[in-house]
């Protein structure tokens, strides 16, 4: 009796080993990127919690503007890194009164969002783009009249205000930023640059700096108050005692009473020449 013939059985032994190697590597490869993935994430836990302990912002009091308390929360971040994913909940956790109310009442999605909730705190004290309207419009003090500071203003309000579409958006945000810095110049120097047409937000600029150059140039009695460029009025006319009329005067031109006729608006406007002088002006 023969033996069995093993050849078919030699010929199956790889591919029966094959798959179980595969997987082993496999496996072996998953694993290390598991490894890697969970030191990656070690070092990102660890750089997260280094930047919350480097961000320390003070708290703020019910005297602070939120508007700039939340402006330089932004740089502070920022400037330490924070990540934007604990941004919210920071904020949250500094601002007080209706502020902090409002970011309590958002739902746990919107929480999550840092734009949307200060979007939803600004909004809740009224911040918003009518507010920058009227501050916009408004009339500014003397501390922001001063011209480059008062065009960076207006400029910053606008942005906050309104968005306009379209290609020519720069052309029109100086128009509109131009319309108010004009407003907001004094009597005198409006006078002067609205004299300029066809005018961009620098030019006026340069044409406000000129003319204030020029004014500092003037004598002191030029700039002040009382000064006016109007005509002065004509003083009163009194009659010596004595010489007054004894009777009310009238008007002959009007028929009004209070004036001589040479004084009356209604004469006939003209050059009179006696008859004695016209012949003698005429030889001549």
């Amino acid at each position: 009796m023969e033996g069995p013939d093993l050849a078919p059985y030699a010929n199956m032994q790889p591919a029966a080993t094959g798959p179980a190697k595969v997987l082993g590597q496999n496996l072996q490869v998953l694993t290390q990127i598991l490894d890697s993935q969970l030191q990656m994430m070690d070092r990102q836990q660890d750089w997260l919690w280094h930047s919350l302990a480097s961000f320390k912002m003070p708290k703020m009091t019910k005297d602070d503007d939120l508007e700039a308390y939340i402006e330089a929360f932004e740089r502070h971040a920022l400037m330490t890194g924070l990540d934007q994913g604990y941004w919210e909940s920071q904020l949250g956790a500094l601002v007080v009164g209706k502020a902090q109310a409002t970011y309590w009442a958002l739902s746990r999605e919107d929480a999550q969002d840092y734009e949307l909730v200060k979007q939803a705190i600004l909004y809740r004290l009224e911040i918003n783009p009518e507010h920058y309207r009227r501050l916009f419009r408004a009339k500014k003090g003397p501390d922001e009249r001063r011209p480059k500071v008062l065009l960076q203003l207006l400029r910053d309000l606008l942005d906050k205000w309104v968005n306009p579409a379209g290609q020519d958006r720069e052309a029109l945000a100086d128009q509109i930023v131009l319309e108010q810095f004009q407003n907001d110049l004094d009597e005198r120097t409006q006078c002067w640059v609205r004299q300029h047409t066809q005018l961009t937000c620098e030019e006026a600029l340069k044409l406000v700096e000129a003319f204030t150059a020029s004014e500092a140039s003037y004598p002191q009695e030029r700039k002040s108050p009382g000064y006016s460029l109007v005509d002065l009025k004509e003083p009163e006319r009194r009659c010596p005692p004595g010489q007054g009329a004894t009777r009310e005067t009238v008007g002959f031109w009007s028929g009004r009473k209070g004036h001589f006729s040479r004084e009356c608006p209604n004469q006939v406007v003209g050059l009179w020449i006696p008859t004695n002088r016209s012949r003698a002006l005429t030889e001549r």
